[in-house]
């Protein structure tokens, strides 16, 4: 199924580590920090959670031009991002825990809200969609008329779940199910909502407010309460004695597995109950922690030279170089049995700034490219050649047809290809434009390629 989700994406940080004394210089406990976990936050978690179900996923929303938003692009590579310009900083959410104890939150860019720029193609995804989550943190992308029009038209025709926020912007009309939980329901309705029949009345004159078909209230240990149609059902916890250490992440787990199950024909009721499992399995399988099973290192001093690792050297490198007013170049292939066109290509890249990462096609997808007998070398021995190169400053590996969404996440300046394409041509050209970048083309070496050098060994053989 295609599911679009539509709202604010952050950058969420876990440090996690020991404190065993205080700071000399006031009373508060030094962490040593011993793990550190990144993952896209808000809609990006949203995003995150569909795809790894094995949906096609669609991103709308509005992204900076900063080191914290290229980190996000580059943890949503298994999602097709449509982006507008956030126009200030990404928010980034650092918590900090010591000892399994939650001692700090502190906040960056979280408290400007400047009005995201939607551009026309970003509402595109939502006349293909099985389903659309909003996602809506507060930061005005959903006040964006354009845009909520467009979501108003796609509730006729689909699912829409809209996971709201007190300082957000109203749900549109129609929308199959609005979900917030309890603190947002009683901060949306103004009300004591501590009674399941206080809940009901709230979520049903916010229902009528809305327009919305069902207000479904999140209730943690409790399941759910569906509003829906003047009545209310409590679908209850499938497992007693479930007990909720780290809550974060789980509305979200809810709203993207109740959008799910209603694209695929559940009723009501049913996608209410299967949200409500999905949620459990999820807080109880240790919840956003479980999203990276191998946290990364504090210390960041992995070799200059590893590939596809959490810690991503060529995005590292690029942001670096930027950074100091330096031009990023990348080149891309399947580099199978490297050769001298290969060598003479990577080398003008080179030339054209002050940093090469080539983008690099990965087993599975030079198969479907080049077809099962390919590739000769499998992935990692393709990037160890290419690192040797004095030319090549970094290697990323990329799993799809096309590197399109890697290039959105490094965001180089110039994207370099053989002569035998057009640049024109290319989809990566107009990718490119978007942030000022351009496709250059380089001339081949005669009678150099890897399809010749590859019957040439199988001849000998």
């Amino acid at each position: 199924m295609r599911i679009v989700v539509v709202g604010d994406t952050l950058l969420d940080i876990d440090l996690a580590g020991h404190a065993g004394r205080l700071c000399p210089d006031g009373p508060a406990p030094v962490v040593d920090v011993q793990s550190r976990r990144e993952r896209a936050g808000g809609a990006g978690l949203v995003a995150t959670l569909l795809a790894q179900d094995g949906h096609d996923v669609d991103l709308v929303t509005a992204l900076s031009d900063d080191a914290a938003a290229d980190r996000v692009r580059s943890l949503l590579q298994s999602v097709h991002i449509h982006e507008g310009v956030l126009g200030g900083p990404t928010p980034t959410k650092m918590r900090v825990a010591a000892d399994g104890q939650r001692i700090a939150r502190i906040d960056e860019g979280c408290g400007q809200k400047p009005f995201p720029l939607v551009d026309e193609s970003m509402l595109v995804p939502l006349e293909a969609a099985d389903a659309i989550v909003v996602a809506d943190y507060g930061r005005r992308l959903l006040e964006a008329p354009p845009l909520r029009a467009a979501l108003e038209a796609a509730s006729r025709r689909v699912p829409v779940v809209w996971d709201p926020h007190p300082h957000g912007a109203r749900p549109t009309g129609g929308v199959a199910a609005v979900t917030p939980n309890l603190s947002e329901l009683l901060d949306l309705s103004g009300r004591d909502v501590s009674g399941l029949g206080a809940i009901a009345t709230a979520a049903g004159r916010l229902r009528d407010r809305w327009h919305a078909q069902s207000v479904v209230v999140t209730l943690a240990e409790r399941g759910a309460l569906l509003c829906d149609n003047g009545s209310a059902i409590h679908i209850g916890v499938p497992s007693a004695g479930l007990r909720i250490e780290d809550a974060c992440g789980a509305g979200d787990r809810f709203a993207s597995a109740l959008a799910a199950s209603l694209a695929g024909g559940s009723s009501l009721e049913e996608a209410v109950e299967t949200a409500v499992a999905a949620s459990v399995g999820f807080l109880a399988a240790g919840g956003v922690a479980a999203l990276d099973p191998t946290p990364q290192p504090s210390n960041g001093q992995g070799p200059a030279e590893s590939v596809g690792d959490d810690e991503s050297p060529a995005f590292a490198l690029a942001r670096r170089v930027r950074a100091e007013g330096g031009r990023v170049v990348a080149a891309g292939g399947c580099f199978d049995l490297l050769h001298a066109g290969h060598l003479r290509l990577l080398e003008a890249a080179r030339g054209l700034g002050d940093c090469l990462i080539v983008c690099l096609n990965s087993d599975s997808s030079v198969r479907r490219l080049k077809g099962e007998s390919r590739p000769v070398m499998d992935e990692r021995d393709r990037a160890d050649l290419l690192l040797g190169l004095s030319c090549v400053d970094a290697v990323e590996i990329f799993s799809e047809d096309t590197p399109e969404r890697l290039l959105a996440g490094l965001r180089p300046d110039v994207w370099v290809k053989g002569s035998d394409y057009d640049a024109e041509q290319l989809p990566e050209s107009a990718l490119l434009r978007r942030w000022g970048g351009e496709v250059v083309t380089v001339p081949l070496q005669p009678g150099r390629s890897t399809t010749s050098l590859a019957s040439a060994i199988a001849a000998l053989g």
